[in-house]
């Protein structure tokens, strides 16, 4: 096997090139992985405009990014051969958020709170590489039906199912779903198949809201574009009218934007559920109308990462529950990641889903 491996080295924002480095050295505890496909997540992109910082100890690189991934195991620790987990040829994805299974986080099941994680692509090097390791408790063998482009989807779908378990769906409810990005995608597939009566699709761009109804959306919003031919000035009234004045029974919020998640509060009725699912940014500060909230019984979650739903989501999408092929909107060698993400952050082409295969 080489020495070295080709990389996407990361040091700060708007610096991240093309290298040859070494071959990690693969430890007890880990496995070597062949990279085959990378998604680029929208985290992806606050790293590498410096918007948000890595997981190192300075915030900042040499570091490989790339968390949504998926390979052949080309090489296994002692721990994991010992055990008889994993061999060369294995078809794998892994699951970036590694916890330490010894913490009083990991023991209460909270593994997205370990202290001691461990995080391709964001606290170590990640899969915009030839080759990455992973620790043996990050793996999962990637079923034969599920190519390699669809599996790296596991990671954020994975994210999706943790969101939608919270959601608490009761069959025949009105879900609200605000974001029409790559997640909402999934969330709409995911909230029709678990029993959501209607979905009601909100976002700013027809073309992903137009992907929204090609997977069960049933009804389409678009806030901001006068334009748009699903354009709604009040959009309150507008989920009314087709709820017959309840409003909506659960809301989520796979966006960042405060508006949105304001707008969620806003469309809900009595007893709903909402969950709060898009990363904000530091200083965010959320506007909650505290009476109205209040008597009309509804409950406000927090969704952060996917513990234990891991499973769950590989199932999902190989018996179909989920189509994921369809979102990936391009493919690009891994010489082409540092254009790939610039151009996604531009939407250039109206992109949905990108993959660096390297």
């Amino acid at each position: 096997m080489a020495e070295k491996m080709k990389a996407q080295v990361f040091y700060e924002g708007e610096k991240m090139g093309l290298e040859d480095i070494p071959v990690p050295d693969v430890s007890d505890i880990d496995v070597l992985v062949k990279v085959k496909n990378c998604g680029v997540c929208g985290s992806d992109i606050s790293y590498y405009y410096g918007w948000s910082p890595v997981g190192t100890a300075n915030g900042k690189g040499p570091i490989v990014l790339g968390h949504e991934f998926t390979g052949e195991v080309v090489e296994v620790g002692a721990v994991a051969k010992a055990m008889k987990l994993f061999k060369p040829g294995d078809r794998v994805v892994v699951n970036p958020v590694q916890h330490c299974n010894a913490c009083y986080a990991c023991a209460s099941g909270h593994t997205n709170l370990c202290t001691n994680l461990y995080v391709p692509g964001v606290s170590a090097n990640g899969g915009f590489a030839e080759y990455c390791l992973s620790r043996y408790t990050g793996l999962f063998k990637l079923p034969d039906s599920v190519s390699y482009a669809a599996g790296a989807f596991t990671e954020p779908f994975a994210c999706a199912v943790y969101g939608v378990r919270k959601l608490s769906i009761e069959p025949g409810q009105f879900v609200a779903i605000f974001g029409p990005g790559a997640m909402g995608l999934m969330m709409v597939q995911l909230c029709k198949s678990v029993g959501a009566g209607k979905v009601a699709f909100i976002g700013t761009r027809d073309y992903r809201l137009e992907v929204g109804r090609k997977w069960g959306a049933d009804y389409l919003f678009n806030t901001k574009d006068t334009a748009s031919k699903y354009y709604v000035k009040d959009l309150k009234k507008a989920i009314a009218e087709v709820t017959h004045g309840k409003l909506a029974d659960r809301a989520i919020v796979p966006t960042s934007a405060n508006e949105a998640f304001e707008q969620a509060i806003d469309v809900t009725g009595n007893a709903a559920i909402l969950v709060h699912f898009g990363l904000p940014n530091t200083g965010d500060v959320i506007k909650v109308p505290a009476l109205s909230t209040h008597t009309m019984d509804k409950e406000i979650r927090f969704s952060w990462l996917a513990p234990m739903v891991w499973p769950m989501a590989i199932h999902a999408i190989s018996e179909g529950l989920v189509k994921v092929d369809s979102l990936i909107s391009s493919t690009v060698p891994l010489a082409k990641a540092g254009p790939a993400i610039r151009a996604l952050k531009e939407r250039e082409g109206d992109p949905v889903k990108v993959q660096v295969t390297p």
